[in-house]
């Protein structure tokens, strides 16, 4: 038939039939119509366009060739390809070859896709592309659901954008707020090389730069954070992490772990609280700490870093193991200050103090400050307890063992005299300005004394019971932190949803650390 002949042709009723709007040339046989050059259909609310076609009548299909577009004139969807089949009855249009699928500012590419009309679906299966304004999103598969606003991406699963990277095998996207979720294991890396984590799947404001993963951690070039359920602010740089909480300071060999921890990246401050445990590792052995809270603070500044534990600490470091109700270390001086009833125990000997001191030395105990009812308690070979108390003491350690201890002020000593470490010779007491009580093998060798001492020995058969113990004498052996008290602090814990629901409370706020706690214990004084 010559050019322009078609304007319009129609089959059956126009509610749900393909119409022929325009054909430069109709041609008939085969079983259906051709139509050649600026061909344009209707079906419904949504104009296609083609450079010829296959049209099939009685069966309400047409196949579409060259330059194929599909333009919905209610919704801000039009698609294109190279070639595409059109069913007026499913209203399925299969589309292959070249294929954009363009909604509002979402963009979807691939070569095959199933676009059902009826319901908004788009699903590709070979492969496909989305860009929108903030991410390109890639998978071998992807359904686009339009009226929900929301794709799902499976299989080899990639989002990319100005700053990270996150792969995974199932996505959920959500076009309009740039939501992404995923199951299952996720890896993100950010342009600056951090790296985020998840086993169980995570959430990913993408505008707003918030994740939350579930089994997940982030590892930046100073810090390795864990929970089973993390949340991780990038504008705020702020971390919170619920149920097997660990913070790992790179650079300072600290890890934290504990049910409920926040941390901020900017300050490099945390605060982990429920069961807590700190490890310190230094080259020899590991500084093992627990408590009720844990806070860490580092810093370029040696003298802004410290660390705090409160309240019940317990503490373990080779022979050295410690209690008191807080805990503060400072890193500038090396010295952890003890609080609150502190006892320190090495191996055979206990010492106690209103306050104590401790000075650590190439990563090892090289001193011990007592300050207020200073007592220190040996036990010797065959179970009896020498003893030596003052105001003031201070302890000096060599390879973690104590080797001296030097008591000033009101001093007073009780040291059970041996014979071949093994027989009773006697008790000698001393009273004195200063005593200085030696060791050897771990053992009392010697007690000296100077300003005029007042001494007194009891041979064996007249020593009474009120006479074996010094005013104040406690053996608190059964307090002693061991690595089972360590252990048993920490019980790991699963929990299955996320009870905070970080994400549906519209007023969180993050709130930045008070230093009224911080404060309290670095101020004590001395």
């Amino acid at each position: 038939m010559g050019a322009n002949l078609v304007n319009a042709q129609t089959s059956g009723s126009k509610e749900n039939r393909l119409e022929i709007l325009h054909a430069d040339r109709l041609l008939g046989g085969g079983g259906f119509e051709r139509l050649k050059d600026s061909v344009v259909l209707k079906h419904q609310n949504s104009l296609i366009y083609c450079d010829s076609a296959h049209f099939y009548g009685p069966e309400n299909l047409a196949k579409l060739f060259g330059r194929v577009k599909i333009e919905d004139q209610e919704d801000p969807i039009v698609v294109t390809s190279r070639y595409a089949e059109y069913d007026g009855n499913t209203q399925l249009a299969k589309l292959r070859n070249t294929v954009v699928f363009k909604n509002a500012e979402t963009t979807l590419y691939t070569d095959f896709l199933d676009y059902d009309r009826s319901n908004g679906e788009a699903n590709y299966f070979n492969e496909g592309k989305v860009v929108d304004s903030t991410n390109v999103l890639t998978s071998e598969k992807g359904l686009y659901q339009t009226q929900l606003d929301k794709i799902t991406f499976n299989e080899n699963v990639i989002l990319e954008n100005p700053d990270y990277v996150m792969r995974s095998n199932v996505l959920f996207y959500y076009t309009e707020t740039k939501i992404a979720e995923t199951e299952g294991i996720t890896n993100v890396e950010s342009t600056e090389g951090n790296k985020l984590n998840a086993k169980r799947g995570s959430f990913y404001d993408t505008e707003n730069k918030v994740f939350k993963f579930y089994d997940g951690d982030v590892e930046t070039e100073t810090s390795t954070v864990f929970g089973e359920i993390l949340l991780y602010d990038e504008l705020q740089q702020y971390y919170e992490a619920f149920e097997n909480v660990s913070i790992y300071n790179k650079e300072r060999n600290v890890e934290v772990f504990g049910d409920y921890g926040k941390y901020w990246e900017d300050i490099q401050y945390s605060k982990v609280y429920g069961n807590a445990l700190v490890r310190k590792y230094f080259e020899m052995d590991t500084l093992f700490m627990v408590a009720d809270t844990l806070i860490s603070q580092d810093s370029e500044m040696p003298e802004e870093r410290f660390l705090l534990a409160f309240p019940n600490m317990r503490m373990i470091k080779s022979e050295l193991a410690g209690r008191s109700d807080s805990m503060a270390y400072k890193y500038a001086d090396s010295t952890i200050y003890l609080f609150g009833d502190p006892i320190l125990w090495n191996n055979k000997s206990q010492i106690t103090a209103d306050s104590v001191h401790i000075l650590l030395a190439n990563q090892d105990i090289d001193k011990a400050l007592l300050r207020g009812n200073a007592f220190a308690v040996t036990k010797d070979t065959v179970s009896n307890y020498n003893q030596i108390k003052g105001r003031k003491m201070t302890g000096y350690f060599e390879e973690g063992d104590i080797r001296l201890l030097d008591v000033e002020g009101n001093g007073e000593s009780l040291y059970f005299a041996l014979e071949n470490d093994s027989t009773l010779r006697g008790i000698n007491k001393l009273l004195c300005g200063r005593i200085i009580m030696h060791f050897s093998e771990k053992q009392v060798s010697k007690i000296s004394h100077t300003l005029k001492p007042e001494a007194s020995f009891t041979p064996p058969h007249m020593i009474k019971d009120d006479q074996k113990a010094l005013k104040g004498f406690s053996w608190r052996e059964d307090e002693r932190p061991t690595m089972k008290t360590i252990n048993d602090w920490r019980t790991p814990k699963i929990r299955e949803e996320d009870p905070f629901n970080f994400f549906n409370q519209p007023d969180v706020q993050l709130i930045y650390p008070d230093n009224d706690e911080i404060q309290k214990l670095l101020d004590n004084p001395s």
